[in-house]
């Protein structure tokens, strides 16, 4: 899955970035006071983007 893709729609779902780590990004889910780290590569694995909105408390991606 294409990072750009993700981050759209946990835009959509009000997430929000934290703030910009070393290797990754943290977003937040303030509604359910949750964060995860995002990985800064183009593609992300399928599993991982699973566990990321899992993470936040979203509904994984279709």
């Amino acid at each position: 899955m294409k990072r750009s893709a993700l981050l759209k729609y946990l835009r959509g779902q009000g997430c929000v970035l934290l703030r910009e780590g070393g290797r990754h990004s943290w977003w937040h889910n303030s509604t359910l006071n949750k964060r995860s780290a995002i990985p800064r590569h183009s593609e992300i694995p399928d599993v991982l983007a699973k566990e990321i909105c899992k993470d936040l408390g979203v509904e994984p991606m279709k």
